[in-house]
């Protein structure tokens, strides 16, 4: 048994959901909350970029218990792709089924201002790098059709629906970060079918999908992608656009969970 379902003692959580960049808010929505900080759980890595508080919370959101974790570790900031599979492992042997991953993202579509949230249907890699490499055994041959699952990508657009929220849908690019996209990379981007780049959630789809959960992933736009009527990105952008819309994105999971 992990030290995660060590602590959660009574509490049966089936969902968990990983927050991005400046969304931490969400997690204070959270209901009769149990607080355990990354740093007293095994192999949680705890984020070193700021807007990640690095803190898992365990209540009720939707009246459903859920598991959320504020904050994530990115590949760029150790080099490992394979920086939250601890914390993969850690929900799965918890009893999560379902996984939602939300993050920041820059859109590659002008029409999708700051401020929009999208569902990511699919995803392109273009990091170069797979948080299975280096890994043995033939469970790591993931398929990786509809790894966003079709049924929760049906709920979450009822959640929205419900909300009176639009929820924009899309294809998602990983790009290995730190350092933002160049113009170039983003016009390559469009040309391939992306919808928002970002620098996070691919990983960890990969790693829920080996583990068997079903996953769900929400992108907050927070800013166009560089070249974009002439956007050039910045950290405290994400940020700052980040935080604005975390309400309408608790309102969206919320009623997911509630769904459930």
């Amino acid at each position: 048994m992990s030290e995660l379902a060590r602590r959660l003692q009574s509490r049966k959580p089936k969902t968990a959901i990983i927050l991005g960049s400046s969304l931490g808010s969400i997690a204070d929505a959270v209901k009769d909350p149990l607080v355990i900080p990354y740093g007293e759980l095994p192999g949680f890595p705890v984020p070193k970029i700021s807007g990640h508080a690095g803190k898992l919370v365990v209540g009720k959101l939707g009246g459903k218990e859920v598991a959320v974790l504020a904050g994530r570790a990115h590949p760029y900031e150790s080099g490992n792709a394979a920086v939250m599979r601890p914390v993969i492992a850690a929900l799965k042997d918890a009893g999560i089924e379902t996984l939602v991953l939300t993050n920041a993202a820059g859109s590659l579509k002008p029409e999708m201002q700051s401020g929009a949230i999208m569902l990511i249907t699919d995803h392109i890699n273009y990091s170069g790098m797979n948080p299975l490499i280096g890994q043995h055994g033939d469970e790591n041959f993931v398929p990786m059709t509809d790894a966003y699952d079709p049924a929760l990508r049906d709920r979450m657009l009822r959640a929205a629906s419900d909300e009176e929220l639009h929820l924009h849908q899309g294809v998602y690019c990983w790009y290995s970060g730190p350092s933002f996209e160049t113009p170039a990379e983003i016009r390559m981007f469009q040309i391939v079918g992306g919808t928002a780049v970002g620098m996070s959630t691919v990983p960890e789809t990969i790693l829920a999908r080996r583990y068997g959960l079903r996953v769900a992933a929400l992108s907050v736009i927070t800013n166009l992608a560089a070249g974009i009527e002439g956007a050039s990105p910045s950290h405290e952008e994400t940020k700052r656009e980040g935080a604005k819309a975390a309400d309408n994105m608790s309102r969206i999971l919320a009623r997911f969970c509630a769904d459930a």
